[in-house]
C-alpha cells in the first residue's frame, strides 16, 4: 500500500491556508466534500467530510470507512461519524460563512450539511482548490513521471501489436485497458467535469473519431450506443487504410497523464493527411516551447491560434462547429485541471505545473490526426513526460 507521507499532507494544507488567508481573510470554516480533493489533503478517499477550521486543527470525519481510512492515511485527527450531527463536535460553533466545493455537492446533501452546520451564506471553495493542486510538488511530479514512462511505452511500442483487421473498436477498447491494468493503471480516470464517463477514453476507426460526442474535447467517439456513448463501436471493424485514433488517461497511484497516438493501418494515409498531422505535431511543438513559468495560458491560446493560416484553422480542434476551445489543459488527480490554454485564463504558469498539449484535426472522409502529450513546466519551457513520437504510425494489416 502506498501511502502519501505525512510531510506532503502538511505542506498542502499549510499552503491551503495560506491561501485562503490571503484570498478570503475572514473566512471561518472550509467543509470539503470531493474525494478527489479529500484525498489531495488526507491521502484516502472516504464517504466523509474534512472540516478545516481557520482557527483549529482540521478534522477528517468519515462514514465508511473509517477503519479503512486509519490504515491507509497519515492524516492526524480521523474520527468516525454516522451522520453530520456527530461532526458538529469537531468544530464547535457557528459561522457566517461556510467555504464548500460547490461544483461538486448536491443540493440535498448541502441540506443535510446546514441544517447541522448552520450558516448565512455558502461560498464556492472550487477555485482555491483547483490552483492549489495546480502546482506539483516533487512528490507528485515523481509519480506522473512513472505514470508517463508506462503511458509512452504503452501507446508508441504495444498499442500498434494490438491492432488486427476485422476486430472492432470495443475489443480494441478492452485489450488496451487489460494492457494498461497489467502495467499498473489505477483503473479509472478521473473527470472534474459533472456527469462525465469515460471507459478507457476516446477511440476510434476512420469516421467515427470525429462523431459528434457530449465530451468537451476535440476528439469523437461514436461508442456502444446512445445509452452509452462510450468505450467503442461494436459493429465498426478495423479495415485496410483506416486512421486509429486513440486518446486515452494513464493513472498511477491518483496521477494522471494524457496522451494521444493516431495510426494508419495497412497502408499510408494520402500526403496531405500526412502534412496536416504534421503541422500539428509543429504546433505542439510550438505551444511546449511558450509554457514557461511566467506566462499567461490566454497569451499563449491567441500567440499560437494567430498563427494558423485560415484554411487549417478549418476543424482545428474539432469537427465542423464541434470546436473544443482551448490548445492544453492541466493534468493530475483528475485529468482536466488546472490550467487551460484557453481565453479567459489569464493567471500567470508556475514552475511544477502539468499540462497535456493536444493540437488536432478533424478531416472528412479520414478522422481526427494530431497529437497529445504530457509537459511538466519548466525554465525552457514544458517537458514531456509521456513520449517525442511525431505519431501516425503505419502499422501492418
Amino acid at each position: 500500500m502506498t501511502q502519501v507521507p505525512i510531510s506532503e499532507l502538511t505542506d498542502r494544507m499549510r499552503r491551503f491556508r495560506a491561501g485562503m488567508d490571503a484570498e478570503n481573510p475572514s473566512w471561518e470554516l472550509a467543509a470539503i466534500f470531493g474525494r478527489v480533493s479529500q484525498y489531495y489533503f488526507t491521502g484516502t478517499m472516504q464517504d466523509a467530510v474534512l472540516l478545516i477550521p481557520r482557527n483549529g486543527q482540521a478534522v477528517f470525519c468519515v462514514r465508511r470507512s473509517h477503519e479503512r481510512a486509519c490504515m491507509e492515511s497519515q492524516f492526524p485527527d480521523i474520527r468516525p461519524m454516522k451522520g453530520f450531527r456527530d461532526a458538529v463536535a469537531a468544530v464547535p460553533g457557528t459561522r457566517a460563512v461556510i467555504h464548500i466545493d460547490t461544483e461538486l455537492v448536491p443540493v440535498a446533501l448541502l441540506a443535510r450539511f446546514r441544517k447541522y452546520f448552520p450558516c448565512g451564506e455558502i461560498v464556492s471553495l472550487d477555485r482555491q482548490l483547483a490552483r492549489l493542486r495546480a502546482v506539483k510538488s516533487p512528490y507528485e511530479l515523481a509519480i506522473m513521471e512513472r505514470a508517463g514512462a508506462v503511458h509512452r511505452r504503452i501507446l508508441e511500442e504495444e498499442a500498434p501489436s494490438l491492432l488486427r483487421k476485422g476486430m472492432s473498436e470495443a475489443e480494441l477498447a478492452c485489450d488496451l485497458f487489460s494492457l494498461m491494468v497489467r502495467e499498473g493503471h489505477q483503473g479509472v480516470v478521473r473527470f472534474g467535469m459533472f456527469g462525465v464517463d469515460i471507459a478507457v477514453g476516446q477511440l476510434g476507426f476512420g469516421e467515427n473519431s470525429i462523431y459528434p460526442t457530449n465530451f468537451d474535447g476535440p476528439g469523437g467517439c461514436l461508442g456502444i450506443g446512445p445509452a452509452a456513448p462510450i468505450l467503442g463501436s461494436r459493429d465498426r471493424r478495423l479495415c485496410e487504410g483506416d486512421l486509429v485514433f486513440v486518446d486515452i488517461g494513464f493513472a498511477v497511484d491518483g496521477y494522471h497523464t494524457d496522451k494521444t497516438m493516431v495510426f494508419m493501418f495497412g497502408r499510408p494515409l494520402p500526403d496531405e493527411v500526412i502534412a496536416v498531422h504534421r503541422r500539428c505535431v509543429e504546433v505542439q511543438q510550438q505551444l511546449a516551447s511558450l509554457i514557461k513559468p511566467g506566462a499567461t495560458p490566454s497569451d499563449i491560446y491567441t500567440t499560437v491560434m494567430n498563427s494558423l493560416d485560415p484554411e487549417f484553422l478549418q476543424n482545428f480542434m474539432g469537427f465542423g462547429d464541434r470546436r473544443a476551445n482551448f490548445l492544453g489543459h492541466g493534468v493530475g488527480l483528475q485529468i482536466d485541471d488546472l490550467p487551460v490554454i484557453a481565453e479567459g485564463f489569464d493567471e500567470p504558469l508556475a514552475e511544477g505545473m502539468v499540462l497535456a498539449l493536444e493540437p488536432k484535426k478533424g478531416i472528412a472522409g479520414i478522422g481526427m490526426v494530431g497529437i497529445e502529450d504530457t509537459f511538466i513546466v519548466t525554465p525552457t519551457g514544458g517537458r514531456s513526460i509521456t513520449g517525442t513520437h511525431p505519431g501516425l504510425t503505419l502499422v501492418k494489416g
